[in-house]
């Protein structure tokens, strides 16, 4: 399928980020302030600055500031994997769950509320996450082979992800308790609430590295963008490329699933409405979409704390509200421009 399913209407690339950026802000600014329970941010911030125990105090920097900062870097990961799978593959309708990473890493979260580790030790959670991510990356580099093509890494990572799949309905199937099912049901929909600065702390350093891998595959994105064989007379060897690639995105969205749970949709929509801005050049939307990424979801997160009713909904249930109409929208255009 064509990765111009939308009409070009290029403008400054510094301009779009700069924009993006001061969005980004003023939702990070917003996700601190929203909650059921009123705040002067600015009151409160002092107060933390100047070491003056608080009730308010404490649920700014304990409880709103990690889900903020959680909410910006899992929705750049999100973004910036989907724009640069969606570069590989030159397909609009790629996004990170297609590869095996996060199917992977929902799974070996699962593992760990499955054997109750969850309740005795918090942080086997999201180690267990990451460790799930790097074997089903690992995996799917081991079915792929060496020197693999785009097409071939994106069926391996289908196989894993129907395996991850099949595995955590096992889970489910064999849960030992209602309870312990509903746990595993409940995290799948993906969520930002009850994470704290060791979360962060921990899922943070995997990301970074993550971004670090897949913004260095501009040029290479950009000389797919020609085809196989253009790449291969630039010098560019389109196999080891994907391993990049895969790598980059079990490290970030490894380690984001595995905090946050599964939040689809972001990693499809985002990238799509801001390729059309920069030129549909692979490279220009890398930046944009991490921005972009981060925007959508802290503004989602919003959304869901600003929502009556108790408990709140969960993120993925509000990225899927917002994708799935636009994933058909997407499905339409093409039906469209191929007839």
């Amino acid at each position: 399928m064509s990765m111009s399913l939308a009409p070009a209407l290029p403008v400054s690339r510094h301009l779009l980020i700069g924009g993006l950026a001061v969005l980004v802000g003023l939702l990070f600014i917003g996700s601190l302030s929203a909650g059921r329970a009123p705040l002067a941010l600015l009151a409160t911030l002092r107060q933390v600055l100047a070491q003056e125990p608080s009730l308010l105090g404490l649920v700014l920097v304990e409880i709103r500031l990690p889900r903020a900062v959680l909410g910006l870097m899992v929705g750049a990961t999100l973004g910036l994997a989907g724009a640069a799978l969606q570069g590989l593959t030159r397909n609009p309708l790629a996004e990170p769950g297609l590869i095996g990473v996060s199917g992977s890493a929902a799974l070996g979260a699962v593992g760990v509320f499955y054997f109750g580790l969850a309740q005795a030790f918090p942080p086997a959670l999201p180690l267990g996450g990451m460790l799930g991510a790097a074997v089903g990356a690992a995996l799917v580099l081991l079915l792929a082979g060496r020197g693999a093509s785009p097409l071939t890494l994106i069926l391996a990572g289908v196989a894993v992800t129907s395996l991850a799949g099949a595995l955590t309905s096992l889970a489910l199937n064999l849960a030992p308790s209602l309870y312990a099912a509903f746990e595993i049901v409940f995290w799948l929909m993906g969520s930002l609430a009850d994470r704290s600065l060791d979360h962060v702390w921990m899922a943070a350093p995997f990301m970074v590295a993550g971004w670090v891998v897949l913004l260095s595959l501009g040029r290479p994105l950009d000389a797919l963008s020609l085809g196989d064989e253009a790449a291969r007379s630039l010098g560019f060897d389109i196999g080891r490329v994907g391993v990049r690639l895969v790598i980059g995105t079990a490290l970030c969205v490894g380690a984001a699933v595995a905090v946050a749970g599964a939040i689809g949709f972001v990693g499809l929509v985002v990238p799509h409405l801001l390729r059309p801005l920069v030129g549909h050049r692979p490279s220009r939307v890398l930046v944009p979409s991490m921005l972009g990424g981060a925007a959508l979801l802290l503004a989602a997160d919003i959304v869901v704390r600003l929502l009556p009713g108790w408990p709140e909904l969960q993120l993925g249930i509000i990225t899927a509200l917002i994708g799935a109409p636009f994933f058909l929208v997407l499905v339409l255009r093409g039906r469209r421009g191929e007839a």
